[in-house]
């Protein structure tokens, strides 16, 4: 199934408005994604092609050589867009409500969450699956450690690198070293952190 870009549903959620998780025609979108992540896991790692085709399939848009690792787990996948290089280690997850925008060279450790939907604080809302959704950003070179969780609206900057199992809840500036619950900057990045290479 193609997405109907006159759902009123897929419009609000993609514009920021307020959305009905339960919409069928977002419903039937989350299953095209599923059966695709299903088929993803269920090839071999030297599958590459068809992982690579499937992967095509899937996301809004990638560079070159995207890798996942195995338990993938995404919303609808269309809303993703990653760069060059993009790789992300097992059981990472994208909730794509709204635009996920990820640069080259990124890297995500294992379990990464980036969420870029919100369930409505009212109690009888939520119940009902009234959402917002906003966009999440990542920029060129960023790595994030083991287990971070990105929230909604978050833009991280180019090089910025975060801490394992840091949450993070605001923007975060470019050659930064971050981590913590809820994420700050801890200091910028220097040339005192290259690794000296083995010769």
């Amino acid at each position: 199934m193609d997405c109907n870009p006159a759902s009123p549903a897929w419009r609000a959620m993609r514009e920021g408005r307020p959305f009905d998780v339960l919409d069928p025609d977002l419903v039937a979108l989350r299953s095209r994604a599923k059966k695709l992540l299903r088929r993803l896991e269920q090839t071999g790692e030297d599958d590459i092609q068809q992982r690579a085709a499937l992967l095509h399939e899937l996301l809004g848009g990638h560079g070159a050589t995207p890798l996942v690792e195995a338990g993938f787990r995404c919303e609808f996948g269309r809303n993703i867009t990653v760069g060059d290089y993009f790789y992300a280690n097992f059981d990472c997850v994208i909730l794509d409500s709204a635009p996920v925008t990820i640069g080259n060279h990124v890297l995500l450790g294992p379990q990464v969450g980036l969420y870029t939907v919100s369930h409505s604080l009212d109690p009888q809302q939520r119940a009902g699956g009234l959402c917002t959704a906003a966009p999440i950003a990542l920029g060129d070179h960023v790595w994030l450690g083991g287990g971070v969780r990105v929230c909604p609206g978050v833009t991280v900057g180019e090089n910025t690198v975060v801490g394992a199992g840091s949450v993070v809840t605001k923007d975060l500036p470019a050659n930064s070293l971050a981590a913590g619950n809820p994420c700050r900057v801890l200091r910028p990045l220097s040339p005192q952190d290259r690794l000296h290479a083995p010769k």
